[in-house]
């Protein structure tokens, strides 16, 4: 089992930044491929990003394509905790944000472990 926490969720006006970070544990954090996805009332849960197990090379990344560009994914395997910086923002990504993680860097995206999430909010 793989238990996930996030944080860093708030409120911020348009334009603004958010860090978003996931602590994990009960598995070797650099096994695991790390993720991000978010919920907007009424909508279903969609992918954000993630980021591989690839510790040579930062982890290899990959990013819906309504965030390329404005937020970008990172990890501190020394610190077991994966982050989701969040530049430019709009109301349209306003939602509840879900820290994930899965052994395997699966086509389809999914994920096995999932955490809490935390609200995000952008006020136009």
């Amino acid at each position: 089992q793989v238990q996930l926490v996030e944080s860093g969720g708030g409120l911020v006006q348009a334009g603004g930044s958010l860090r978003l970070s996931c602590a994990a544990s009960g598995r070797t954090f650099s096994s695991l491929v790390m993720g991000w996805f978010r919920q907007a009332p009424g909508k279903e849960r969609e992918f954000v990003a993630r980021i591989s197990w690839s510790s040579w090379s930062g982890g290899s990344k990959d990013y819906a394509d309504s965030v390329k560009g404005r937020f970008a994914i990172s990890r501190d395997n020394a610190k077991n905790t994966v982050y989701l910086q969040m530049n430019s923002l709009k109301p349209e990504d306003t939602a509840v944000y879900y820290c994930a993680a899965t052994p395997y860097y699966k086509p389809d995206r999914r994920f096995d472990y999932w955490g809490q999430g935390t609200q995000v909010t952008v006020s136009s």
